[in-house]
């Protein structure tokens, strides 16, 4: 019996302790290989530090879809407090059309018939050009480089479940670069896993983000350029100097290699 007491007593504070730790101590949901999280509740509540990019990305959805599904317009700006629908609203059932008794048409009288129309006139052709679906348009694209020097000990894979993105190692302090031009969206330690974040938007359908910081040097709404320093590098708990790098194209994770530079 009191054995059986001492077991209770330290599964509970082992609960009690991983729970407190991390932040908000909210675990990060886990992602399927699409990248989106398996369980998303219905709503989420906004707590202090966040922004609506920063939670678009904890649930794994595209921050516009998120903005659109709350009535939320740009700048994209929430309160602290403000509860915010996570999934989208189900359709309401149809009808069907009320069916009516068949009836027999009364006979009527032949009307006269019409004289032909004139052919219409003939109208020049105008070519439309063709719409480029790319990503190498002016408007979309983005040039990349790499955040830091390093050895990639972590690659992507679409199987892995939780984070989707890569790892390089590195020294203590080592800076963290901005991949590409943007502007910081979310700079804080409020999504579990990440470590000291930081998450730049470099358009409409590219966000990336840069983790386990020891110091983030940069604040939300600052616009960066391409190679500027944005960080120092640090570590996840007690594993080796990194920066985890991940990656999104509509909300969704994408492999950093395929934008990235050989080297």
């Amino acid at each position: 019996m009191i054995l059986r007491v001492a077991l209770s007593l330290a599964v509970v504070t082992a609960v009690l302790t991983f729970s407190g730790c991390g932040g908000r101590g909210v675990l990060a949901p886990v992602v399927d290989q699409a990248g989106h999280p398996t369980h998303v509740p219905a709503s989420h509540r906004v707590r202090r530090g966040e922004t609506l990019y920063s939670i678009a990305w904890e649930y794994g959805l595209d921050y516009r879809e998120l903005a659109a599904r709350n009535g939320i317009r740009r700048p994209y700006r929430i309160v602290v407090g403000q509860r915010l629908a996570l999934r989208a609203a189900p359709r309401a059932a149809v009808r069907p059309a009320r069916k009516t008794p068949a009836h027999t048409p009364r006979a009527t009288p032949a009307a006269p018939k019409p004289h032909p129309p004139k052919p219409p006139a003939k109208s020049r052709k105008v070519r439309v050009p063709a719409v480029r679906k790319d990503i190498a348009s002016t408007r979309h694209h983005v040039s990349w480089g790499w955040p830091t020097s390093g050895r990639l000990t972590v690659g992507y894979s679409a199987r892995r479940q939780g984070k989707k993105g890569i790892t390089i190692a590195g020294r203590l302090g080592q800076p963290v670069l901005a991949a590409a031009a943007g502007r910081v969206v979310y700079a804080g330690n409020g999504l579990v896993g990440y470590g000291q974040l930081i998450i730049i938007k470099h358009s409409r359908t590219y966000l990336s983000a840069y983790g386990y910081n020891r110091r983030l040097l940069v604040h939300e709404g600052q616009v960066v350029r391409r190679g500027e320093r944005i960080a120092a590098m640090g570590r996840n708990g007690r594993e080796p100097p990194a920066l985890y790098f991940e990656l999104r194209h509509d909300g969704r994770p994408v492999n950093p290699l395929a934008y990235l530079p050989r080297r």
